[in-house]
């Protein structure tokens, strides 16, 4: 996308109305990054005693694991860092991306994900995508002086729906009271919420009746929508998207309201 707009002007200049969380893995871009690097291996898989190591609900340290697998085998950062940037982004994406920047003075971004610090940036990096985001939460990662990718837990938590390292709803609670008091007391109008996996229905128990959940069709994000719909207690809209002119129909419509 075109020419980069120093962060620090961007948001100081509006008061965006509208809030937009994105997911990144299989949301912004089309597939896990984790996947993306492990094919870095021979044989482009992990092997059965590490795949049977893995624990539910334990994502980030089975991904340490899995780095310091990668670097036991000679994969480097060069290598990794090319693999994350050639993943290709999610339909359409890229076009939802250039209308929120053409209507920057309308909508603050910011990525919430359970992938790390380091894919993320390299990717919105190549993608010149990442002065859009005000904010990434995310884990941070960074390289060590042996070459390993060495991988931190973002936060600490009591929710029993999340995985041990990250809680969205927290992020996202904590996230907008922040910004509502750094904005002198005035709120988003509504928040969107961008996402496609399990870890996605948390945040988005956070959101209101005004607000938004766009949910990745088909993936499990939006079935489990759809069945917590069915109960009372889910007040967000639910709207699904295969591709993120979906997502700009709907934000256009929602522009001319006012």
């Amino acid at each position: 996308l075109m020419n980069c707009t120093p962060l620090s002007s961007l948001y100081d200049r509006y008061t965006q109305r509208f809030l937009v969380l994105f997911d990144f893995d299989e949301t912004i871009i089309g597939e896990s990054s984790d996947d993306a690097v492990i094919r870095l291996l021979p044989g482009q898989q992990l092997p059965a005693w590490l795949t049977n190591s893995f624990r539910e609900g334990h994502y980030n340290e089975n991904t340490q694991k899995v780095l310091a697998f990668m670097a036991e085998q000679g994969v480097s950062e060069e290598s990794i860092r090319s693999a994350v940037e050639k993943i290709p982004a999610a339909p359409g994406v890229l076009k939802l991306l250039q209308f929120l920047q053409s209507r920057q003075q309308d909508f603050e971004l910011v990525v919430v994900s359970d992938a790390n610090s380091y894919f993320i940036q390299a990717w919105l990096e190549r993608a010149e995508v990442r002065h859009l985001f005000r904010k990434i939460f995310t884990n941070p990662a960074g390289f060590d002086t042996n070459g390993r990718l060495v991988l931190l837990p973002y936060h600490s938590h009591s929710c029993p729906r999340c995985p041990d390292n990250m809680c969205k709803q927290a992020i996202l609670r904590e996230y907008v009271a922040d910004r509502q008091r750094e904005r002198g007391g005035a709120a988003f109008q509504k928040v969107f919420y961008v996402g496609d996996g399990a870890n996605d229905v948390c945040p988005s128990l956070a959101l209101g009746p005004q607000d938004v959940a766009f949910t990745r069709r088909g993936f499990p994000m939006h079935r489990l929508l759809v069945e917590l719909q069915r109960s009372a207690g889910f007040k967000a809209n639910v709207v699904p998207w295969v591709c993120g002119e979906d997502i700009v129909d709907c934000l256009e419509r929602i522009l001319k309201e006012r």
